[in-house]
């Protein structure tokens, strides 16, 4: 079927997020008159969520009350601050422009929660482009599970194998194949150390947005 529409993963699939996560870690270990980590620490764990970036940064045991009071202050502080720093990819622009040339439709889903990733969209341009913005909020089970996606495609009216859906985390593609759909996984996201993207089962493993121009091109010439 030919490709009708192309679906993103919002951290570090569209957009990196990474420098508002780290501002937050930063600020709160000055809070406390901790020294800085390195940025890269935050990176290789932006995967996992508020959890996994608290216990990278603080030594605090997961069972404690010190540990929810941390990780109730990162998400406050991070609601607040959600859309300073936050950028598109390199090349990601450009290739949301091709998209849209093409006459193909284009949006997000995301494990993110609706009161950080809505807010982004509209602060960087994008909730006007974007045609659809799928949250943990408007479904059940969010992604691996394929709920995500199959309402997403719902929403589009359009059967999943007409759909592409690019991401950086093996949560993405199980999504993405058990829905139906063409998949895509990114190399520059955010990537456990330990991980590879090319034992994921994606369609195709690009390390630049711009390579997906490739991958479209092949689509849209496919009946």
């Amino acid at each position: 079927m030919r490709l009708r529409a192309v679906l993103f993963d919002m951290d570090g699939t569209l957009l990196d997020t990474a420098p508002d996560f780290i501002a937050v870690v930063q600020a709160m270990r000055a809070a406390r008159g901790l020294a800085p980590v390195s940025e890269q620490q935050v990176r290789d764990v932006v995967s996992g969520g508020a959890r996994a970036m608290v216990l990278s940064a603080f030594e605090v045991d997961p069972l404690s009350a010190e540990f929810e009071e941390l990780r109730l202050e990162f998400l406050a502080r991070y609601q607040e601050n959600c859309a300073v720093h936050s950028h598109l990819y390199d090349g990601m622009a450009e290739l949301l422009d091709e998209i849209e040339r093409a006459n193909l439709i284009w949006g997000v889903v995301t494990n993110k929660p609706l009161r950080f990733a809505e807010p982004i969209m509209h602060q960087l341009g994008l909730a006007s482009r974007s045609a659809v913005l799928i949250c943990p909020d408007h479904v059940t089970k969010s992604k691996p599970d394929p709920e995500p996606m199959l309402l997403a495609c719902s929403q589009l009216d359009l059967d999943p194998s007409a759909v592409l859906f690019v991401g950086d985390d093996l949560r993405d593609i199980e999504s993405g194949r058990a829905a139906g759909s063409r998949t895509a996984a990114v190399r520059y996201g955010y990537i456990h150390p330990e991980d590879n993207p090319g034992n994921w089962g994606a369609d195709v493993v690009v390390d630049h947005p711009l390579e997906l121009r490739q991958v479209l091109d092949r689509a849209l010439c496919s009946c």
